[in-house]
């Protein structure tokens, strides 16, 4: 299971969006002081890396080593391997003191929370009053009409094999629990839209698959979702033997809230 989920580690590094820059500036203009931030989830550290441009310290945290192997060390970030479960004592020892966080981020995660212990936790390390919670997902990319058909229904062939949790990523986290109040300048927690955008070429875009807990899931029950008729559709759709590099869109969604005082 260790190579699996190492495995899993290597292809998300490959095939993963990085977050735009766009997101980070909206997210960062809502927190009133950028000293410390708690990022939630960091798996192998892409939003981690953006946050410590912007914030003087980014304490990143996991429940996978795997993952943190794969994070690009930097000077103001402090890589963590946490427990799943952690007490409120354990976390102030171990990743920040009470009331000392300006903002904490889950990308890509929350749907996998146990939400009411987690908010728990958020409460106790956000500043008062204005620490900030953001918290998003991003859902299937977007290609051309012609191979987002063809992932469409590996998507809908996979289904089997996601948890329960995914259904609040197709939701866009309009129906997660989210109990913070709007931050500054907004009437809403959201979900507020971006994009994240890359090229890739067709060997790429399969990696992306891969990398799917559900394709691992599905492997790892005699289940093949890339067989070699659906390869070769994507080839057909794709154009140029495969070589040609498109350009990549995954949708963002963001819910953002402030602390309650």
């Amino acid at each position: 299971m260790a190579d699996l989920f190492h495995k899993q580690a290597e292809f998300y590094v490959e095939a993963r969006p990085s977050y735009p820059d766009e997101l980070f500036r909206f997210i960062s203009s809502k927190t009133p002081n950028r000293t410390r931030v708690w990022d939630v989830g960091t798996g192998s550290g892409q939003a981690a890396v953006s946050l410590a441009q912007l914030y003087e310290r980014v304490v990143a945290t996991d429940t996978s080593p795997e993952q943190l192997c794969f994070a690009p060390k930097l000077a103001n970030v402090d890589y963590r391997h946490t427990p799943s479960a952690m007490s409120l004592a354990d976390l102030h020892r171990h990743v920040a003191s009470p009331s000392t966080v300006d903002l904490v981020t889950v990308a890509q995660a929350l749907h996998w929370f146990d939400h009411a212990a987690f908010y728990d936790q958020v409460d106790s390390v956000l500043a008062k009053p204005g620490g900030v919670l953001a918290a998003w997902c991003y859902t299937l990319p977007r290609v051309d009409p012609s191979v987002d058909a063809v992932l469409r229904r590996v998507y809908a062939q996979s289904d089997p094999f996601w948890a329960p949790e995914r259904r609040k990523v197709d939701d866009e986290y309009r129906t997660i629990l989210f109990s913070y109040d709007p931050v500054e300048g907004e009437e809403t927690t959201g979900p507020f839209e971006f994009a994240a955008e890359r090229t890739m070429d067709l060997e790429a875009y399969l990696t992306y698959v891969r990398s799917w807990s559900a394709y691992q899931t599905a492997k790892e029950r005699g289940v093949e979702l890339l067989t070699e008729e659906t390869v070769a559709e994507l080839e057909r759709a794709w154009g140029g033997d495969g070589k040609l590099v498109k350009a990549i869109r995954f949708p963002i969604f963001l819910r953002i809230g402030k602390v309650k005082n």
